[in-house]
């Protein structure tokens, strides 16, 4: 995980985006009504959650809907960071790589970070890991999202 710092204009910015999309997105307030941004600097954006017994499967480890919500979720985080846009494309393609399971009652971090913003695509990356003695522990799931930024 980088050391840059966190931008106070920028998590500003993707706090009142966030607040902005979250009521029109259902799927978003289910899972993720309790997120906590920690972080935005220039195409960076970081979070937490508390998994809760919405977030687990039948074996008690993280769906892997909810990694792939979250991946979706921070990679348009990211493209608002980017450049302070309210627009941040449609998904084109999604990829996740599942290494480990988080249970209920585990803290989550989310880092999703623009590689490119161009004007017709966007590429993104994700990490997810679980949060041990409040610092990133073992990586959960990582991911790649790009998005059709020219709407």
């Amino acid at each position: 995980m980088a050391s840059e710092l966190s931008d106070p204009e920028i998590l500003a910015h993707v706090e009142k985006f966030w607040a902005g999309r979250k009521p029109h997105s259902p799927i978003y307030q289910f899972l993720l009504e309790d997120i906590q941004l920690t972080h935005a600097s220039k195409g960076v954006v970081r979070a937490r959650l508390l998994l809760t017994n919405n977030h687990v499967n039948a074996h008690g480890g993280i769906h892997g809907s909810v990694s792939a919500t979250l991946v979706d979720w921070v990679g348009g985080m990211a493209i608002a960071a980017w450049d302070n846009r309210m627009k941040t494309g449609v998904s084109t393609d999604i990829h996740i790589s599942y290494q480990t399971s988080a249970k209920d009652g585990d803290w989550i971090e989310v880092e999703g970070r623009a590689g490119k913003v161009g004007g017709t695509l966007a590429f993104t990356t994700a990490t997810i890991w679980k949060v041990v003695n409040d610092q990133p522990g073992p990586v959960i799931a990582t991911g790649s999202h790009t998005k059709f930024v020219r709407v």
